[in-house]
Order: C-alpha cells, then sequence, then structure tokens
C-alpha cells in the first residue's frame, strides 16, 4: 500500500467515527494522521516500523494502526465499522455539501439511507427542517445528487423523457433523415430506462463511421444489428441498423416486450414489414385493431386487440382535480392560497390539501391544534375561490400496529384520509401485509397511498402480496393510489390490472410539495396507459360533483 491508500484508509475512518457517533478525539486524530502521511516525502511501506512512530503527527494508536495496514493489508477498527454502517450511507460520503455530522443527521434522526431517499427528502423540502440545513443547503445537495446520479448509468423515465427530443434531432442532423425512431424501454414507457434505443434506417458500417467523429459518444459495444454507445450525459444509446431487416420490423419488435414479441411473431408470420409505412399499418396487416408500445406488455392483449379497440387511453386532460398534495402547514413550498390559485390556473376543479399527520414529526406534521386551524382557514378560503373547492385531507400515518395517526373523532373532520407508511419500512411481508390491512379496515381510510413505499433506483420497498392488498381494498372500499412522483409510480403498473378486475378505483395523485409538482401527474398518466386505466376508474377523473358524491357515499356506508 502507498501513503494515499493509507491515508484513504484514515480518513474514511475519521469520517465513519464521526456518522458514528464515537470518541471526538479519537475522529480528530485518524483524520490529522489522515493529513500527515499524505504530506509525508517518503512512502510509509520503506520505512522501518520502529521510526513510525517518531514521526510528527503519529502517535502511539496510530503508529500501531499503519503498521496493521502494511503487515496485513486492513485495517480491523476500519472493517469493524464499515460492518455496521449501511451502505447507502456510506455512499452518502460521495455527495459534496454534506460531511460527516451532516450525513449523522441524515441517517439518525431523519432515517435516510442512501442518496436517492435524502433526493427525494430534498424535493419534499425536509431537509431544511433540520438543524445545521438551510435552503441554500437543500438546493446545493439536490444539485450535487443529481448530478452524481448521473454517472450510474440507470435514469427515471422522466429524466430521459426531458432530452428524447435532443437526442432524436441530434440524429436527424447527422444522418439526414426522418427514418429515425425510438424503440426499447422508453416507447414502451418503462420506469426505469437503462439504455435509451432508436432506429437507423442505414447500415451498421455507415453508422457507425458516421458517429466515429462525434464526441463524447464512446463506441462500447459492436453487435450484428446493433451498436452500443456511451454518451457523455450518462446514458447509453444503442442504435440498430437496418442492413436485413426492414425499418419497421426493428421499430415494432423492439417496442414490445420479449414475450409479446414473440407470441405475435408465431400468430402474424405473414407481415411483410418491408410495405409497413408505421406501426399502425403492421397491426392492418395482422388484421388486429392497434396497439400502442407502452401496452405491448402481456400476450393477453393480443386477443383483446383481435375482438375490438382497446378502451381509450386515458389523457392528462382527463384529471380533473389534484388528490394528495402538500402545504407549507407541512413540509410543502407554498401556502394553500398559492396552490389552489395555480390548480385554478391549470383549469383544475379542485385540490386535495392533505399535510403530514402528527407523528411525521420530520415533516412537520400537524398536531390536532393546528389541524383545527386548517381547517378554518379552509373554510375560508373556500368561500372566496367557490365554485374551485379546497378538500380536508391528511396523509395518515400507518403506525407500527396498523391503526391511523389520530382518534376516530380527528379522522371524522377530514373529507378524505390518504393512509400512508413513512416509518420502521424495514418489514417482513407477514408484517407488512398486517400493518396495511388493517390501515385498509379502519372506516375512515379513503386512499391507500404509495403502497409498497418504494423509489425507483434507491429503495425497493417492503414486500407485500399485492393481490391480497387489492382484494382488502375491494371488501373495504378503499381507493389505491398511483403515487404520480417520477421517484415512486407506487402502485406498479403491473398489478393495476388485477385491481381494476376486482374495480377497485385508481387514483392518480402527484404527492405534490411544490406548484411544479402538479405537472406530475403526466408520469402517472404514463404508468396509468400502461395498465389500461381509464377515466371512469380512476378517482382524481372525477368531476367536482362526483367527488363529493363519492366521498358522501362512502361516509355513509362506513357509517353502516
Amino acid at each position: 500500500m502507498d501513503n494515499y491508500q493509507i491515508a484513504d484508509s484514515f480518513s474514511l475512518l475519521a469520517k465513519l467515527s464521526d456518522i458514528h457517533g464515537e470518541n471526538s478525539f479519537k475522529a480528530k486524530s485518524y483524520a490529522t494522521a489522515a493529513f500527515t502521511i499524505e504530506k509525508l516525502p517518503v512512502q510509509l511501506s520503506e520505512t522501518p516500523h520502529e521510526k513510525i512512530f517518531s514521526i510528527k503527527g503519529i502517535g502511539e494508536s496510530t503508529g500501531k494502526k499503519i503498521i496493521e495496514i502494511l503487515t496485513t493489508g486492513q485495517l480491523k477498527s476500519l472493517d469493524e465499522i464499515i460492518e455496521k454502517t449501511p451502505p447507502g450511507v456510506m455512499e452518502l460520503l460521495n455527495i459534496k455539501g454534506i460531511g460527516p455530522k451532516k450525513i449523522a443527521t441524515i441517517w439518525k434522526e431523519m432515517e435516510i439511507e442512501n442518496v436517492g431517499e435524502l433526493l427525494y427528502a430534498c424535493k419534499e423540502n425536509r431537509l431544511k427542517l433540520f438543524k445545521g440545513f438551510g435552503e441554500k443547503t437543500q438546493h446545493n445537495v439536490i444539485e450535487t445528487i443529481e448530478f452524481y446520479l448521473k454517472s450510474k448509468g440507470s435514469f427515471l423515465f422522466s429524466q430521459i423523457n426531458l432530452i428524447a427530443n435532443e437526442v432524436k434531432t441530434f440524429f436527424e442532423k447527422i444522418f439526414l433523415t426522418n427514418k429515425i425512431a425510438f424503440t426499447g424501454a422508453y416507447t414502451r414507457q418503462l420506469e426505469i430506462i437503462h439504455e435509451l434505443q432508436l432506429v437507423i434506417d442505414d447500415t451498421t458500417d455507415n453508422i457507425k463511421n458516421k458517429l466515429a467523429s462525434v464526441n463524447d459518444f464512446e463506441l462500447i459495444e459492436e453487435n450484428q444489428y446493433d451498436l452500443l454507445y456511451q454518451a457523455a450525459v450518462g446514458i447509453k444509446i444503442r442504435v440498430y441498423s437496418c442492413d436485413k431487416i426492414p425499418f419497421m420490423q426493428q421499430v415494432f419488435l423492439n417496442s414490445c416486450s420479449d414475450e409479446f414479441a414473440t407470441a405475435f411473431s408465431q400468430q402474424f408470420e405473414s407481415i411483410n414489414y418491408a410495405e409497413c409505412e408505421n406501426e399502425e399499418a403492421v397491426f392492418t396487416s395482422a388484421g388486429i385493431h392497434y396497439i400502442p408500445p407502452f401496452q405491448r406488455e402481456f400476450t393477453h392483449v393480443i386477443d383483446k386487440a383481435k375482438q375490438a379497440p382497446l378502451p381509450p387511453l386515458l389523457q392528462v386532460k382527463d384529471i380533473k382535480g389534484i388528490i394528495h398534495s402538500h402545504s407549507n402547514w407541512s413540509d410543502g413550498g407554498y401556502t394553500i392560497e398559492e396552490m389552489a390559485k395555480a390548480a385554478i390556473a391549470k383549469d383544475f376543479e379542485y385540490l386535495v390539501i392533505s399535510d403530514h399527520s402528527r407523528s411525521a414529526f420530520y415533516a412537520n406534521g400537524l398536531q390536532e391544534e393546528r389541524i383545527k386551524e386548517q381547517h378554518l382557514y379552509i373554510d375560508q378560503m373556500n368561500q372566496q375561490l367557490a365554485p374551485f373547492k379546497i378538500f380536508k385531507s391528511i396523509e395518515s400515518d400507518i403506525l407500527n400496529d396498523g391503526s391511523l395517526d389520530y382518534s376516530n373523532a380527528i379522522l371524522s373532520t377530514f373529507d378524505l384520509v390518504i393512509a400512508s407508511v413513512h416509518s420502521n419500512l424495514k418489514m417482513s411481508e407477514d408484517k407488512a401485509m398486517l400493518r396495511l390491512i388493517t390501515a385498509i379496515e379502519n372506516p375512515y381510510t379513503t386512499i391507500l397511498g404509495h403502497m409498497t413505499g418504494r423509489l425507483l433506483l434507491s429503495r425497493k420497498g417492503y414486500p407485500v402480496d399485492h393481490k391480497k392488498i387489492i382484494d382488502a381494498c375491494a371488501a373495504n372500499n378503499v381507493v389505491i393510489e398511483l403515487n404520480a412522483h417520477p421517484s415512486r409510480l407506487d402502485i406498479d403498473w403491473r398489478y393495476i390490472e388485477y385491481a381494476l378486475e376486482k374495480n377497485v378505483l385508481i387514483s392518480i395523485d402527484p404527492d405534490a410539495h411544490s406548484l411544479d409538482g402538479f405537472d406530475d401527474i403526466q408520469c402517472g398518466v404514463l404508468a396509468a396507459q400502461k395498465a389500461m386505466v381509464s377515466k371512469e376508474n380512476n378517482l382524481s377523473s372525477f368531476s367536482l360533483q362526483e367527488l363529493e358524491a363519492f366521498l358522501l357515499k362512502k361516509k355513509l356506508a362506513d357509517k353502516n
């Protein structure tokens, strides 16, 4: 080991000691040792062991640790402290602007254990609520994390959607053709994109030659009919050629799941893709109704398309109100009035304010007295803004035993209650199921919020039996949220079809903590399109009058 590697070991030991709240003197001595070792003019590996102790800045304990590293290649005390530190907390050390003391707060007080969770918390304005963190720090952390995550190689659909048109224009200028089309995970509207795929009506050799001179565009994999490039922006881009495969065949078959593509090819072997000008023509040639790329997941959709046109696609314009939003009464960034007026400006008919409940102390959750104050304030706002309506709601924490965060007397004062898990996420499936189903059976639960607690690319979420939860929601007339935040998209679209079969309503909710958060509805709509959600079975597509009637009917049913 050279001096830099040894110094790095002591530097990491110092930082982790601070994070774990160990003796501050020891942590400081490790940091001093790291600084000293890095500046030494000679290598410690070439220094007699007995002379190491005479180096200024190296004490008895530090010297023994250096000798341990030199003789064994390891440092036991460092290995031990790494062992008891979650990997995600270790990764937080890569984020500039937050030192060990701040990481300790993030981990132990905010219960955040990885970079993705921290980014989500920042965008919910939670970081600035803690001592030592302000608005500027929160903003800087967001920028640093987003830059850091770009180097990881996987992206949310929403991130790719922002740059997709620029990428396509870039290729059109190079190849001077409009016979370029996206395919793959992006056209299928999958929630995570590992590589952006497109088809160019050209040969592999021509594509390779034309892209060879493009700066910051590195060829990293070459196959017979496709080339994989690493772009400077972080995303991998796979380019399919059309040497021997017709353009539309490449576009179509790569825009399907493997299961769907295999079944379609087996059933419709005689299609002449070379004569198809677009994907609609492929289905016309097959003699069935059109299936858009984002619904080409499961084979049974082919059978549906043989019998009749697929249901009309849900659109953003079908969303009539904002359900699930947070104001500055808890961890939102804007006043209720600002949020209501922004909703009115976007032609929404209503706004459901669902600030955090009291157990969410990290999010400035509402104590009972503040609930009463907020309700009086909302009454005043409704008088001013009529016919627009602000609904009184709460995102009530589901506690460890499945109970909600307030007494029934308090819960009864809300127009609707969104029940969500926010704490103690490391549960077994049995524990998670008991907790969720108990909450679903509470007569005051209107909507089950973000069912699994997942954060895409950051946190898997707790394990659940989706079908059993859906069955419980069906039995208790509880709506299931499709949380539209691009990092959540929870419930997973793959389970929504079963919910629709059970006549369980879905609610596409932005979980907005800012005015910009309203726009996340689009991400929820795209996920819902994959599951063939219609405006009739989406609660946030209900008009104001329809929502009021639904809530009244539920309250009457629960009383009986």
